[in-house]
Order: structure tokens, then C-alpha cells, then sequence
């Protein structure tokens, strides 16, 4: 049982009642006795002595009389005002929390009411002032959407660094090929490589990033202020990057020559690396092969001048033919490699189909577009601007030779599997074979817009393939477009408006971890679902599920959540808390694979969880196992808010979320529960510095001390 400080006034009043009334008890005694005669003391000690444990029972009953009113009195003089001051000082600061207006005396209850009056003025005071602010502020908060958008939206990764390498921004192709590097499990996103605050050599060895800063510095320190770097170094699994790094000047009145961080851009070349070895090895293959080729045919001409037989100058005359032809066929296999290739590095981009469709229904104005059936799960890998220009050339050429009117675009999968069906479908009369070529090798002139391509091109350039087909029983004809498929996009979760970059971590000097202020601090906030209760008894982790806080912020986009394998059956019981069964996780990966993730995504970052003794039970179970060590520091909601605020009667994590007016839904969820726990550790924050725990080490002693702490598992 867990003594709470009511418990210990209670029975503090309880053990001076009962003091008083053995007192009172035995002077009562006392008076008696002295006022009997040496006779009457016998008589009556004698009589009293068999008696005497009904004193005590008397006594106790005394006691046991007066404990309800005691604990009423508690209640009205002692833990009321606790609440109301418990409240009184969430608000002050800055918390929304209910004040407690029906408890306690009269007089407690009218101040709970006068501090709800004053707490509703300064709402609104504070609003007005926040109103004001935002509006001198909107301005300013344009610039940053639109820098936002803009870094978002770039065709190359961005990611801007701290000179101690720890990530200020990144964009959503920095995420992207992070999410590509990343050998975790899908749902981690690659967060566990490319997050705010993490140092980005995590995903770029640290020796190469230094050499071109330093590189950099000098070439500023000598006056060249548009010095940049450029490397190529591989990554983990083999893949090459090509970075530029280019310096971040300090301002703000600092030296010319100071940095305050470095912008890198990464490009992945491995591809393009392949092909140029391709096409080098390729070369250099036809350079011997020509070479040969020539000799045979100068061996032959020797030949054929040495020699007056005619049988003879005819063999050398056939031999040199075949060498030529080799040669021909030689060459037209290289034009035709190279041919392919260049159409693959045609740039295309993965698009869905449906919003293919929907597009060219948008822009085609004749015939009009109707919309026919449509896989929607279907992705494609296309130029959209240049098919979109075939497809209105193929339409426009439809209403004005044919007089169509009306047509139908369709998409469904091919049978090869790895392309999709476009169709343009109309009724009408078909067309020969020589429309179908000539419509295919014109250049697609649309009047206004002009292009020297023509829709062989288009489609040559995607690696797919054109055909008209016509379906007799329904009188249709159909421009068929056989075009590559791309692989459906991983649901990504939604990242922040501002969840990509926090300038404020440019200031942000390296400091003790231990001294740190609790707003500055870098934390991963996680949770786990479990087959049972008893790590230490065999029950497995089923779910995990992490969020992050940098600098105070909550970062949604940078969470994960990943269902686990335990390898056991799941009791009903415990699916009946979580939702998860054997099916749900049947072919989920096992811990073994998911531990190693989550301690890359929690690395320089400090532990939160509620109740974390639980949850850190079964990763110290299975850490060695995986060849790791989670060493960080560990905050726990439970006893952060017992600091906080101690005279609450409750610490369960639903009732702190319930204090500070938190929406619930979506608990017992590993991620969900994750979330809850992160924005109740952001609430208790300035409820701890008003006690004056300002500091990591400072927190971490008070925890230390709690009863609460002693807790096991």
C-alpha cells in the first residue's frame, strides 16, 4: 500500500484522539481511585482487573467513532485546498485543468469559484494578447509556410545540419530516400536514420562530412564565400550518394566566416553509376571486339591479295564478309543498349492511375472523356506531361478525322504483371494499319503547344507499347497503351505542418545531458503491448510503438508502430486489452529484428514511458540476446506526475490525460498509448519547473525518491 501524505494526516489525527482519550481515561482512573478508601482500592482493583480489556475495547471504539468524522474534516480542511491549490498552480502555469468548485467547506468552494472567474479573464486576456501576436506574427509565419512548401517540395533531398551534425530540416525526399536506405521494418519509415535533432551520421559516415566542412571553412577563410564541397560516399547495403555541402552562415552579427550549420543536397546515383559502368564495360567490350573484327578482315584482304586461285580468293572474300556482318550485328546491339537506356533515364515519376484518369478527363476537351473502369490500386511510372500530350493528340485526331464524339478511358492490369492497360476506347469505325503507323511517327502537333516527339516516341521512352484493337460483338475500337507499373507507396503517417525543421536547434550549444533543461531535451516516448503481465515468466512483446519530442515539441510525423511475432499463443485476456490475436500477428517480424530498429530510433535520446519499469522489464530480457544496450536516461510519466502533483489521489495515465482535458481515444494501441504519454509529459513540464526541477539529473533524483519507484517487475 502506497502512503499518500492525507493517509499519514489522518493517522497522525487518529493517534492524538486516541492519546487523549487513554489520557482522559486514565485520570478519570486516577480520580477514582484516589478518592477511595484503602478497602474500597482492593475491592474495586479487584473488580476492575478481569475487566480491564474492556477499557481498551472502549478505547477502540473511541477510536473507530471517530475516524469518519476525522476523514470528513480531512477532506473539507486538508485535501480540498490541496486540490484547489493543486489546480490554482496548473493554471498558473498555463495548464487547462478543471478547479474542483464542489469540494470542501464554503468558504474553499467560494475561492474555487473566484479562481475559476480570474482563471476565465486571463483566458481571455491571454487570448487577446495571442490574437495580437499572431497577427504581428503572420507575416512572418508566411515566409516559413512558403520556405516549408518550397523545401518540401524539391525534387532533390535536403537535409540542414548543426556543425555537430545533429538534423535542423529536411524535406520530404530526404525522408523518402531515408525510408529507401533503411534495412528496419517498413513501419518505421526510416525515422530510425533521419529525424530533428539526430545527428545525420547516422546515415553518412562521419570522416567524409568533416573532411568537406573543413574543406569549406578553409575556402571561406582564404575569401571564397561561394565555397561548396561535393563527395560521393556509399551507405549502408551498398547504395552510392553523391553530396553537396554547401556552409550555413552564423549572422546575427557573428564573424563574416562563421557557420552556424551546413546544408547537404543527396542525390542516389547507384543506378547511374551502374550504367556508366555499364557503358564503359560496354565500350570497352566493342573496342575488342572491333579490334579483332579488323584484324580478321585485314588477315583476309592479306589473304586475298596473296592468293590467284579463285576458290580461295573467294573463301577470303567470305570471311571477310562474316567479319563485317559481325561487326554490323555488334553495333546494332550497342545502338540498340543504348537506345534502352537512354529511354529508361528518361525521368518519370510514380503516379496513381486514377489520378492519371482523371487528369487527362480534366484537360481533353474533344471528344469528351468519360471515365470506364479503373483498378485503383494501380500505380504507374510515367512522364504524366508527355502522355497526357499523346493522349490528347490521339483524341484530338479521333474528333476531327473520325468524328468521334465521346470516349472512355479505362486502366487495368496487364497479364506480364509488372504493366498496367490504359485504353482509349470509342465506337465508330476502325482505321488501317497505315493510319495507325503514320498517327504513331507524326510529331504530336497541338497547335499552341508543339513537340518534336511523336507517340512512339512517348512510348518507347516508358518501355511499353502501343496497339489498336477492335472488339466486333460491341463495335469498339480501342487505342491500347501497355505502360510500366510502380509499387503502391508505404502508407506514410502525416507528418507536422512544421514537423520537418527547428531552427531553434541551431542555438542549441552541447551541453552535460544531465544538465540539460527538461524543455531542451531529446526524448523517445514509446510504448508495448505484451502477451501478459509477467516478463520475467515467459509473456512476449506484441507491439511497440514510439513517438518523439524534440525541444519540447511533439513530433506525429516522426512515430512509428510495428505488431511483433512473440512466438506464443496470446491469451484472451490480454486480446481483449489490445485487440491483437495470434492471426494479427501471424508473419509479423519477431523481436529479434525489431529491437535493433527501435534502439537506432531511440538512440541519443532520453526514454519515456509510463510505468517504464514495465516496459523496460521485457527489452532488458532481450537486449543481450540482440548484441544491444539501452543505456539512456528513462523518465516515467507515473512518477513525473506523483512530483508534479502529488496530492492527487490517481496516477493512472487515463487519469493525468483526464486532469489536463486529453482525448483518450485510441488507447491500448502500443502507438496510441505513445502519444498520450508524450502529450501528458508535455503538460507536466512546466508543472515540475514550478517545483523547481529544471534539469535531466534534478528529475531524476526527485523519481529516485518516490515510493512509486520501487515498483517491480
Amino acid at each position: 500500500m502506497i502512503r499518500r501524505p492525507q493517509d499519514r494526516r489522518v493517522a497522525a489525527a487518529l493517534a492524538f484522539v486516541g492519546l487523549v482519550a487513554a489520557t482522559a481515561m486514565a485520570a478519570a482512573a486516577a480520580l477514582i481511585f484516589a478518592t477511595l478508601d484503602p478497602p474500597e482500592r482492593a475491592t474495586l482493583a479487584e473488580l476492575v482487573g478481569d475487566r480491564l480489556p474492556l477499557a481498551f475495547i472502549v478505547w477502540a471504539a473511541v477510536l473507530a467513532l471517530a475516524l469518519p468524522p476525522l476523514r470528513a474534516a480531512h477532506r473539507w480542511l486538508f485535501a480540498a485546498p490541496a486540490e484547489l491549490a493543486s489546480a490554482a498552480r496548473a493554471l498558473a502555469e498555463g495548464g487547462q485543468v478543471a478547479v474542483p468548485v464542489d469540494r470542501g467547506s464554503a468558504e474553499t468552494r467560494a475561492l474555487a469559484a473566484v479562481i475559476t472567474e480570474l482563471s476565465a479573464q486571463r483566458s481571455r486576456l491571454r487570448d487577446s494578447v495571442e490574437q495580437q501576436v499572431q497577427a504581428g506574427g503572420r507575416q512572418l509565419e508566411r515566409e516559413r509556410a512558403r520556405l516549408a512548401a518550397l523545401m518540401s517540395e524539391l525534387a532533390q533531398s535536403v537535409v540542414v545540419c548543426a556543425l555537430d551534425g545533429r538534423v535542423v530540416l529536411y524535406n520530404r525526399r530526404a525522408r523518402a530516400l531515408a525510408r529507401s536506405l533503411s534495412a528496419a521494418p517498413a513501419s518505421f519509415g526510416g525515422t530510425e536514420l533521419l529525424g530533428l535533432g539526430r545527428t545525420i551520421h547516422t546515415l553518412l559516415d562521419r570522416a567524409p562530412v568533416e573532411h568537406a566542412l573543413d574543406s569549406v571553412r578553409a575556402r571561406r577563410a582564404a575569401g571564397d564565400d561561394a565555397a561548396s564541397a561535393q563527395f560521393v560516399v556509399p551507405v549502408r547495403g551498398g547504395p552510392l550518394l553523391r553530396v553537396r555541402l554547401a556552409p550555413l552562415p552564423a549572422g546575427g552579427g557573428a564573424p563574416a566566416q562563421a557557420l552556424a550549420g551546413f546544408v547537404l543536397v543527396l542525390d542516389d546515383i547507384t543506378r547511374e553509376y551502374a550504367d556508366d559502368c555499364a557503358r564503359d564495360q560496354l565500350l570497352l567490350d566493342l573496342d575488342a571486339d572491333c579490334r579483332a573484327t579488323l584484324a580478321q578482315m585485314q588477315a583476309a584482304a592479306d589473304a586475298l591479295a596473296r592468293q590467284a586461285d579463285p576458290a580461295a580468293q573467294a573463301r577470303a572474300l567470305g570471311q571477310m564478309r562474316e567479319a563485317g556482318a559481325d561487326m554490323a550485328a555488334r553495333l546494332r546491339a550497342v545502338a540498340e543498349s543504348a537506345q534502352r537506356a537512354a529511354a529508361t533515364r528518361w525521368p518519370l515519376e510514380d503516379i496513381r492511375g486514377a489520378d492519371l484518369i482523371d487528369a487527362a478527363v480534366r484537360r481533353i476537351a474533344a471528344p469528351q472523356l468519360r471515365t470506364g473502369e479503373v483498378d485503383g490500386r494501380l500505380w504507374l511510372r510515367v512522364d504524366s506531361f508527355a502522355l497526357l500530350q499523346a493522349l490528347d493528340w490521339l483524341a484530338r485526331r479521333l474528333a476531327d478525322e473520325y468524328d468521334v464524339r465521346v470516349a472512355t478511358l479505362a486502366l487495368s492490369a496487364a497479364p506480364e504483371g509488372a504493366y498496367a492497360r490504359l485504353d482509349l476506347i470509342w465506337q465508330g469505325r476502325s482505321m488501317s494499319t497505315d493510319t495507325v503507323m503514320a498517327w504513331q511517327m507524326e510529331a504530336m502537333d497541338s497547335g499552341e503547344r508543339r513537340t518534336p516527339l511523336s507517340v512512339r516516341d512517348v512510348i518507347e521512352r516508358h518501355g511499353g507499347a502501343f496497339a489498336v484493337e477492335r472488339e466486333r460483338a460491341s463495335h469498339r475500337t480501342l487505342f491500347r497503351l501497355v505502360l510500366p507499373c510502380a509499387p503502391a507507396p508505404a502508407a506514410e503517417r502525416a507528418p507536422d505542418s512544421a514537423g520537418s525543421y527547428d531552427f531553434g536547434l541551431l542555438d542549441v550549444a552541447g551541453v552535460d545531458a544531465g544538465a540539460t533543461a527538461l524543455t531542451a531535451l531529446t526524448c523517445t516516448v514509446f510504448d508495448t503491448e505484451t502477451t501478459g503481465l509477467d516478463p520475467s515468466g515467459g509473456d512476449e512483446i506484441v507491439q511497440i510503438g514510439a513517438t518523439r519530442i524534440v525541444r519540447g515539441r511533439l513530433l506525429r510525423g516522426e512515430s512509428f508502430e510495428q505488431r511483433i511475432d512473440p512466438g506464443r499463443p496470446v491469451p484472451a485476456a490480454s486480446s481483449a486489452v489490445h485487440g491483437l490475436r495470434a492471426d494479427d500477428l501471424r508473419g509479423q517480424p519477431a523481436l529479434d529484428a525489431v529491437l535493433p530498429a527501435f534502439h537506432a530510433y531511440a538512440q541519443d535520446s532520453v526514454l519515456v514511458a509510463h510505468n517504464a519499469a514495465f516496459d523496460l522489464r521485457f527489452i532488458e530480457l532481450k537486449q543481450a540476446r540482440c548484441g544491444l544496450h539501452f543505456g539512456q536516461p528513462v523518465l516515467d510519466t507515473l512518477l513525473l506526475s506523483a512530483l508534479a502533483q502529488p496530492e492527487q489521489p490517481s496516477h493512472r495515465l487515463e487519469d493525468i490525460a483526464a486532469r489536463f482535458g486529453l482525448d483518450t481515444t485510441g488507447r491500448h494501441s502500443a502507438l496510441g498509448d505513445a502519444l498520450l504519454t508524450a502529450e501528458v509529459f508535455v503538460r507536466l513540464l512546466p508543472l515540475l519547473q514550478a517545483r523547481g526541477l529544471h534539469t535531466l539529473d534534478q528529475v531524476l533524483a526527485a523519481s529516485r525518491a518516490t515510493d512509486l519507484a520501487k515498483l517491480r517487475y
